[in-house]
């Protein structure tokens, strides 16, 4: 008999190995079995591949692996990058009063769409116009689950099937190959393309403008920057173009900044456009993300002139799109907290508006924590802003460098109990403490420490 045949026999039986692994008490039973049947096919591929002569399979090694199953997929990690609007990571962290206002709206009803006053049917939109138009200046907003829709929908509502003229130098892709030229497309228009690259003037536009043309879009480069020899219209001239010639004007912010442009320069983020900016320039709609520099939940807002808005709001598009109860509710509780003078606590403006020497003091604090291991040692960095804002703007910051494999490392902190995601600076691992927080601090030193 070869010897793998022995090794075969002694394979443990699943519901035996089940029995044994499930008295260790870490795991629910359904995870146990799964990870019974998955340690028993792994022994036997690895038997049958000559790599192994060995049939035992322990409970613990079935216990660690029914840990792992047992683990929600979408789980909160630490971001040690230093990007603040980390796309992969959720971008965004919410503040403490749009959790609360989740949390309460969350644990029963609402008046989602319910008046109470008229005790009629109301519109989920109406719980955040006010606010939206107190905050940018427009006649009248509506919001939808992502800045991606929020395009599309608005191109659908005001061009489709028709012409919308757009500057070769704004034809961006952002992450998960999102393409203005794609989304034109879907939303029925035609695009057409004007200037070159690096320059496009206003009698570009001009002189692209036919029977067939419905819109003028502008769209902010915002996860790269054309420096150099360049020229482009700006907005308010486009808007008055389209005015004159009885068409549409929309812009896409992407990032859609609600702070006014002192606070932006003193985050280092000058030059970065707001959206009350924009309504002031004439422009019939613009387009934002509620995730990124707002500091909220994901969502697209649309605001603007209030004969675009009720276009864009009956087009049949809006019910696929509409945001739920528990966005509305963060996002309200956000867009308060910047009425309210509080933007501070937005923990998106907190780091940006961090200054060195605090993170300075929260990096030793940091090392003093993670002690003698890995020879953590404080280094200066750099931080971005990320979620495709400010591509060119570099925030100063303090971090943690470990010694040892960055690779190695890498991996065990992704493994930890509180996943930490950092990044590797000149072959070693650095742990930016912008993004960070201070209650975080303990976890994240955990993680290396273990």
């Amino acid at each position: 008999m070869p010897p793998s045949d022995d090794a075969l026999r002694s394979l443990p039986a699943v519901h035996l190995l089940v029995e044994e692994a499930a008295g260790l008490g870490q795991a629910p039973r359904w995870a146990v079995v799964e990870a019974a049947r998955r340690a028993v096919a792994a022994r036997r591929a690895a038997i049958l591949a000559g790599t192994s002569a060995d049939g035992a399979v322990s409970a613990s090694e079935v216990a660690a692996i029914a840990r792992g199953l047992a683990q929600p997929s979408l789980r909160r990690v630490i971001n040690a990058t230093g990007v603040v609007l980390h796309t992969n990571l959720g971008r965004a962290p919410l503040a403490a009063a749009a959790i609360a206002a989740i949390h309460d709206v969350a644990r029963g009803y609402s008046n989602l769409e319910y008046d109470l006053d008229r005790g009629e049917r109301g519109s989920r939109h109406g719980h955040l116009v006010a606010l939206l138009r107190e905050l940018t200046g427009a006649e009248d907003a509506v919001v939808v689950n992502n800045n991606a829709a929020a395009c599309m929908l608005a191109l659908a509502a005001l061009a489709s099937g028709r012409e919308v003229i757009v500057s070769r130098g704004e034809l961006v892709e952002i992450g998960g190959s999102f393409r203005v030229p794609d989304i034109l497309r879907a939303s029925g228009c035609v695009l057409v393309e004007v200037g070159t690259t690096n320059k496009t003037r206003l009698a570009d536009y001009e002189a692209a403008i036919t029977e067939r043309t419905a819109l003028v879009l502008k769209v902010h480069r915002s996860n790269f920057a054309i420096v150099g020899f360049t020229e482009e219209a700006s907005l308010g001239s486009l808007a008055e173009l389209a005015r004159a010639r009885g068409l549409a004007s929309m812009i896409d912010l992407g990032s859609g900044a609600i702070v006014d442009e002192d606070t932006l320069r003193t985050l280092g983020l000058g030059g970065e456009p707001t959206v009350r900016a924009a309504i002031a320039d004439g422009v019939d709609l613009v387009c934002f993300s509620g995730d990124k520099l707002l500091g909220g939940p994901q969502a697209g807002v649309i605001a603007g002139r209030a004969a675009a808005i009720a276009r864009v709001r009956s087009h049949p598009l809006m019910r696929a799109m509409r945001p739920d109860k528990l966005t509305i509710a963060a996002l309200a509780a956000t867009l308060a907290l910047y009425r309210e003078g509080r933007a501070a606590e937005i923990p998106a403006i907190a780091m940006l508006a961090c200054p060195a020497e605090a993170l300075r003091a929260r990096a030793l604090k940091l090392a003093a924590l993670i002690g003698p291991h890995h020879g953590a040692t404080i280094v200066e960095t750099t931080s971005t802003v990320g979620g495709g804002a400010s591509p060119l703007a570099e925030l100063p910051s303090w971090g943690v460098a470990l010694s040892g494999s960055a690779d190695a490392l890498d991996r065990a902190l992704r493994a930890a109990n509180v996943p930490v995601v950092a990044r590797v600076i000149d072959d070693r691992l650095v742990l930016d403490v912008r993004t960070i927080s201070d209650d975080e601090l303990e976890d994240a030193a955990a993680a290396v420490r273990a």
